[in-house]
């Protein structure tokens, strides 16, 4: 159904927003599945671990100055630092924590990363309201469930990409806004009523703008601290009496509509609500960059670990979905020569040569991203021999994977090539509990030792039958 038809409901009907509010008030009475409790848990740690590393970040630390020259009242706590802020505050500082190193997780065919917003934004009225684990987990399950979903409400099959990102509009922020309000207001208190009314106003506060991926500038990071900050905002407003419009997400001047005109899919936000869980296959990252050079990443490692040595390349061809070029190959002479580590981690050559070159973590890691490595001649006279084109298989599977085959040539004239049509972290090709381990292990060594890093895990764990987030958010200081 289009949205022209989906907006023609009678009164007897619930709205897309009364249906997401129901879905959320019955989760906050009767509870998620012990199995989605377990992967929200992962999301968590994940999340958590991004924020560790991400702590003493330039524009992290810009937005926690920020934050705490507001004051007001100790609610909840912000991560990687001993200071206590309202829970808004809070949400604003560690939702910008979570999406600084790029390195959280990615749904499809959406193409947002929903934890980044949502899980600060719940971890923050979790603490504030002195919430039990598994209500916190329930909450942000549910807003990550939320924002997919108005995702692929933005998600057109015939071009083949999100109408959100086409029109260069950061659907994680946006969609996020309204995810982190719905997980808000459950742990508030509210009823199906109050969350309603809580996506209403949310709908009106997200908002973020892709150009930064393109050709620089920092405020992209702060796009799921803004939006978890909305979200927080929105349910503590309509908690205490604000209302938004029932018909916010279909209506004529409503969300989708506003934000993707006649291409968006309302239909695709409420399939199978609350029987089927887009939740669990959501991809987790590998690598600490974009999601649209993974692949290149994959098929870059294999090459190196096939013997291809970096001194023998002449020319190296990444072929891509169309729709991606935007994002990792444009303008060309940015991405050859990214002007910083951050924008090395939306570079299609960048991030082929870091790959072929050797990197840390799980392939490539967090040191091939600070602004020295994307200084370094040697990854960016490679860099300059990479050409990106767009790929016709690779557009078949996109976006339902990251595809991505990379060609090289070598002096002696031979020629290799692998295709990468599965890329890791997703249902395809997981990444397994001990290489999750080791993600967070990473991240959190650049601010806990070992042992804390280990307590922490645990404690992430235990939210399933912890009877507060207390102790979890006592370790992130």
């Amino acid at each position: 159904m289009t949205q022209q038809s989906a907006a023609h409901q009678t009164t007897t009907q619930q709205t897309v927003a009364q249906r997401l509010g129901s879905l959320a008030a019955q989760v906050r009475h009767d509870g998620l599945s012990n199995e989605l409790r377990a992967d929200v848990s992962r999301r968590v740690l994940d999340v958590l671990g991004n924020s560790l590393a991400a702590a003493d970040q330039p524009a992290a630390r810009a937005v926690t100055t920020v934050a705490t020259a507001w004051g007001g009242t100790d609610q909840a706590t912000a991560i990687g630092s001993a200071t206590r802020l309202p829970a808004p505050a809070a949400a604003l500082v560690n939702g910008t924590l979570a999406h600084s190193l790029d390195f959280d997780d990615t749904h499809l065919p959406s193409v947002l990363h929903p934890s980044s917003s949502v899980v600060p934004a719940a971890l923050a009225v979790a603490e504030a309201t002195g919430a039990t684990g598994p209500q916190l987990l329930d909450a942000a399950g549910v807003g990550i469930e939320v924002a997919v979903r108005l995702g692929m409400g933005g998600y057109d099959r015939e071009l083949g990409n999100s109408v959100f990102f086409d029109r260069g509009q950061h659907a994680t922020s946006i969609c996020g806004a309204i995810g982190a309000a719905v997980s808000a207001a459950m742990l508030l208190g509210l009823e199906q009523k109050g969350i309603t009314d809580a996506i209403g106003i949310a709908a009106s506060m997200g908002a973020g703008l892709l150009e930064a991926n393109r050709t620089g500038g920092t405020v992209k990071r702060m796009h799921c601290g803004w939006a978890a900050h909305s979200g927080v905002v929105a349910a503590d407003l309509a908690k205490h009496g604000l209302t938004g419009p029932p018909t916010v997400i279909e209506g004529r001047f409503g969300f989708l509509h506003a934000f993707c005109g006649d291409r968006a899919d309302v239909d695709a936000v409420v399939d199978r609500l609350g029987e089927h869980w887009e939740l669990p296959g959501i991809f987790f990252k590998p690598y600490p960059c974009n999601h649209f050079t993974h692949a290149g990443i994959d098929a870059a490692l294999q090459l190196r670990g096939d013997g291809v040595k970096p001194e023998d390349v002449v020319d190296i061809e990444l072929g891509a979905p169309t729709a991606v070029l935007r994002t990792i190959a444009e303008p060309p002479e940015a991405k050859a020569r990214p002007e910083s580590g951050y924008h090395a981690a939306f570079s299609g050559p960048y991030t082929v040569a870091a790959a072929l070159i050797g990197g840390g973590g799980l392939g490539v890691g967090h040191d091939d991203f600070t602004d020295e490595a994307a200084r370094d001649e040697s990854r960016l006279a490679l860099a300059a021999k990479v050409r990106c084109v767009p790929d016709a298989r690779c557009d078949e599977i996109f976006p339902n994977q990251f595809p991505a085959v990379v060609r090289v040539t070598l002096r002696d004239g031979t020629k290799r090539e692998v295709r990468v049509d599965v890329n890791r972290g997703g249902p395809g090709n997981p990444l397994s509990a001990d290489e999750l381990a080791l993600k967070f292990r990473i991240n959190a060594s650049h601010r806990l030792t070992e042992d804390a890093a280990t307590r922490f895990a645990e404690a992430t764990f235990d939210l399933l039958h912890a009877a507060s987030t207390t102790k979890l958010m006592s370790l992130v200081t």
